[in-house]
């Protein structure tokens, strides 16, 4: 059995795989972008992704309350997680972006600053959450989110994403919160 559902994760995986795009040079030159349009487009894609994301979160996580989305391309994948799930989800976003009293982070980018913010009563002290992302680089976005999280006295149990650039190492900033990707590239 467990042969079985390795080769329908692995089916799942290449159908993933594939449909990620490469473009260079965009949305600068010397960056590689990966475009996950095609998979969004795609009803069995998109499935297969939600899928093993569930898969991962019920074998290594007997509790989660809440998932988190990070502003953007996280809010295409945790509102499906959540409902598999059963559970709420949250919105993180830039700065400006939420009404009511909020939370937020500062934090660094290759190019600057960026804020990130949560609304101040969108997650509850000890709550145990799960952070997800369309892609994981430099880790600053992922980082701040962990951070923002921390500020509310919130468990973060894992961070998922679609894609992990793995030679920028955003990994390492995220330590010693988990990091789940379906993809490395």
């Amino acid at each position: 059995m467990a042969t079985s559902t390795t080769t329908e994760s692995e089916n799942k995986l290449q159908l993933i795989h594939k449909l990620v795009r490469a473009f260079t040079d965009f949305p600068k030159t010397g960056v590689l972008f990966r475009d996950i349009c095609p998979i969004l487009k795609d009803p069995a894609a998109l499935t297969a992704v939600i899928d093993l994301f569930e898969e991962h979160v019920r074998k290594k996580h007997e509790q989660v309350d809440l998932i988190i989305g990070l502003d953007a391309r996280g809010f295409l994948f945790g509102p499906l997680l959540a409902q598999r799930l059963g559970v709420g989800f949250v919105l993180i976003r830039k700065k400006g972006k939420l009404p009511g009293a909020t939370v937020s982070v500062a934090y660094d980018l290759e190019y600057g600053k960026a804020e990130v913010e949560v609304q101040e009563d969108a997650v509850a002290e000890g709550q145990k959450v799960l952070l997800i992302d369309d892609l994981l680089a430099t880790g600053g976005t992922m980082s701040a989110a962990v951070e923002l999280m921390k500020k509310q006295q919130a468990q973060v149990l894992d961070c998922l994403v679609l894609i992990e650039l793995k030679e920028l190492n955003g990994r390492d900033k995220l330590q010693p919160h988990g990091v789940f990707s379906l993809l490395q590239y």
